[in-house]
């Protein structure tokens, strides 16, 4: 008997349904999983049928064929074992075949008939309330995710007794719901910009950086206080939007690091990358594609330290996700893009030793050596780094100095002040920040006033800027205008982006 039900996967960040048809037919016993699967998926028949036996049914003896559709995508994952089992259960007439046309199934199944978490199921649950089927049968693990989505009516399920139970009087159990604010809520963070003495102006420099998400590089010797000021910079994010919000969850959902504590990310992504990370764990990839570093990031915060230290083909790997916000990711067999939208922060020495601007000690660098440590960082790299920010040696009389340091929670009022006036300005497009704005938009957006043009015409005769700096340029002063509350770009405030476009000429 030929039965047919509905699972799901995902393919990149999207979702699609995959319908598993499971025919028991005479014959010699045999088990035939066709339809492009991974060697996971052609694991399945072993899990399902211990699964069905220590759950109390019967496995079906016979010629098995089970085929997942469409034939032509592969599929991956362990997620289809639970519509596999209950299609043979169906099959084999051990539970009637019309009441599981109405759901979705997805789960993995262990040998004791429980099932466990899989991955993708915010995304799925999305793609679902679009489609014809909207009930969706999944591992408890993963239910509070897939239920904030209020179209679809989500059961959360622990065994495979559980499920058939429930499809034999679904209406007596009700569906999981959840309201997306009541999980969203403000972290308090450990780190607070009012543990960092001085450095005033790069305490600044984060803040224009922050509030327009621009790319900033710091710039100083060991023990300057770069990594403690890059590591405060989550304590002053601004709230992520809704929107927002399902973004940077769906991936995380497909990478399988949500949690039934953390169904949904709420707060914006702070990842710090090893220098020794491969081009492949940056922008994903790999056997079975995952989504690197530069997407788990997305909307949130990519640190990288010792930013020479990294590999050059690692560096370079960069440059379509920064300047795009998107990461396409080609093999032989599939092409998938994730989104990477975010705020690149870099931190480095200026010479080997490190010791190359300090006024304490001596650098013992040779001029040939310090270059080839800055070439380590190409040019078109470093023009897609919007500020660079030199890092000094804290002094003593800071170090001990009583004086009261600014906290967060004063920044992250002015950052939030100035994300609302974006969030204005950008409000009929699909961008949220100043650094995402296109060529065309710096027109529309960028008015400066004569002496800002003035000042800016000489500058990019003088210091020799590329057009693609021209453009970084006007992003940062617009930033800096909406801190100050300016709606016309002043002098004033290109002056300071350009001093923090300036240090790309004098150290590099």
């Amino acid at each position: 008997m030929l039965s047919k039900l509905c699972s799901a996967s995902t393919y990149g960040t999207e979702a699609y349904l995959v319908e598993i048809e499971a025919d028991v037919s005479q014959g010699l016993p045999a088990v035939s999983v066709v339809g492009l699967p991974d060697e996971t998926v052609r694991e399945s028949k072993e899990r399902v049928k211990n699964a069905i036996r220590n759950s109390g049914y019967e496995y079906p003896v016979g010629r098995i064929t089970v085929n997942l559709a469409p034939a032509d995508i592969k599929k991956e994952g362990s997620s289809f074992d639970l519509a596999i089992a209950l299609g043979l259960l169906a099959s084999a007439e051990q539970i009637p075949l019309a009441i599981l046309k109405d759901f979705v199934f997805l789960g993995e199944l262990s040998l004791d008939g429980k099932i466990r978490r899989v991955t993708g199921a915010l995304p799925i649950a999305m793609y679902l309330k679009n489609s014809p089927v909207k009930k969706l049968i999944l591992p408890k693990e993963n239910a509070y995710e897939a239920a904030v989505i209020k179209e679809i009516d989500v059961y959360p399920v622990e065994t495979l007794r559980e499920v058939i139970y429930l499809l034999s009087d679904f209406l007596a159990k009700k569906p999981l719901k959840l309201e997306i604010n009541d999980l969203i809520g403000r972290k308090e963070y450990d780190a607070d910009f009012s543990e960092v003495k001085g450095q005033h102006s790069a305490k600044r420099a984060l803040e224009v950086a922050v509030s327009g998400m621009h790319n900033i590089l710091l710039i100083g010797p060991p023990g300057s206080g770069k990594t403690m000021l890059a590591k405060r910079i989550a304590a002053i994010l601004p709230e992520m939007t809704n929107e927002e919000i399902f973004e940077v969850t769906k991936i995380y959902s497909i990478a399988g690091l949500l949690t039934k504590e953390s169904p949904l990310i709420t707060t914006r992504p702070f990842r710090a990358v090893h220098h020794t990370s491969s081009d492949i764990a940056l922008i994903g990839g790999g056997q079975n594609t995952r989504p690197g570093e530069v997407s788990l990031a997305h909307n949130g915060v990519l640190f990288l330290d010792e930013l020479p230290e990294f590999h050059r083909d690692a560096l370079e790997s960069l440059r379509q996700p920064i300047e795009d916000g998107k990461v396409t990711v080609a093999r032989a067999n599939k092409t998938l893009t994730f989104l990477s939208s975010f705020l690149l922060i870099c931190a480095m020495n200026p010479c080997y030793c490190g010791y190359l601007t300090s006024s304490v000690r001596t650098c013992r660098c040779g001029t040939s050596r310090v270059q080839r440590y800055r070439n380590k960082i190409s040019g078109p790299l470093l023009d897609r780094i919007d500020i660079h920010i030199e890092v000094p040696e804290l002094k003593y009389k800071y170090l001990t100095g009583k004086k009261e340091e600014e906290p967060s929670c004063k920044i992250r009022e002015r950052v939030e002040k100035a994300r609302k006036i974006q969030l204005e300005r950008f409000r009929d497009t699909r961008i949220y920040f100043n650094s995402q704005m296109s060529h065309k938009m710096l027109g529309q957006f960028c008015r400066l006033n004569k002496g800002a043009q003035t000042l800016l015409g000489m500058a990019m005769r003088e210091l020799n800027f590329s057009a693609r700096s021209y453009d970084r340029i006007l992003k940062v002063s617009r930033t800096i205008a909406d801190l100050s509350g300016s709606v016309i770009i002043a002098s004033e405030h290109v002056s300071e982006a350009i001093r923090y476009r300036s240090l790309d000429r004098e150290l590099f």
